[in-house]
């Protein structure tokens, strides 16, 4: 599935995530050995949010990220924008997320005034949008002068000795864990698919870079496959 182009391709992933949203958390949780919680805890304190600011989190799913902030930042006001509504819907069942500001939102027409948000903030979006620079020129927009886009990605994986042991995990163990857990085994073969495919971390970041984003930087996890891009929009 990870073929499908244009807006085929946006159908697929709204119904995919759809489908999935009950079992999101839990399933990412399982894929990345917990490690999740801390690199969306990176996420934020790369944002560099002042206090009683406002953050944007796209593609929010349940709101992860947009809660962290919550927790991290005092009075922060937390958008979470999705075009999944279920997914958002999951969240709003969280405890805790009542103060998230949900808002349904497609990445490449945001619904938002320009220089609206002190961050933007994304967590595994990039790989599954049709225009990768119109989602950056969206967010661009509606980031303040001198305010940070913050972006977690899974990257593909480097050509080392552990490749064949981490295709091993993407290919075989994610989708076996997706057809137990949530009995969606397409969806979990889409995922490592869409991230073999997806941009490295260099051109991920020259492509921020060519949005017009400065001090451009990234951080690689888990032997190189998440990364933590943060760029800031000049001031």
């Amino acid at each position: 599935m990870a073929h499908l182009q244009g807006q085929e391709r946006a159908e697929y992933v709204q119904d995919m995530f759809a489908r999935i949203a009950g079992r999101y958390d839990t399933m990412n949780r399982l894929m990345t050995f917990g490690q999740d919680v801390r690199w969306r805890r990176d996420v934020i304190r790369l944002a560099n949010l002042p206090a009683g600011g406002r953050l944007l989190d796209i593609a929010t799913g349940t709101g992860d990220i947009a809660d962290e902030g919550r927790r991290q930042v005092p009075d922060l006001h937390a958008v979470g924008g999705d075009f999944t509504i279920e997914m958002m819907r999951a969240g709003k069942r969280l405890p805790g997320r009542e103060t998230i500001r949900w808002v349904a939102a497609d990445t490449l027409r945001l619904p938002f005034p320009d220089e609206t948000f002190d961050a933007v903030t994304s967590g595994f979006l990039m790989r599954n949008v049709i225009n990768v620079a119109g989602a950056f020129r969206e967010q661009w927009r509606v980031t303040r002068p001198g305010g940070r886009v913050v972006v977690l990605e899974s990257s593909p994986p480097k050509d080392n000795l552990l490749r064949p042991f981490i295709r091993i995990h993407l290919n075989t163990v994610i989708p076996t864990l997706g057809r137990l857990i949530t009995g969606e085994a397409d969806a979990y073969r889409y995922l490592p698919d869409s991230t073999q495919g997806f941009q490295g971390p260099a051109e991920l970041a020259a492509t921020m870079r060519d949005s017009g984003f400065v001090d451009v930087d990234y951080r690689l996890y888990m032997f190189g496959t998440i990364a933590i891009h943060a760029g800031t929009k000049p001031g």
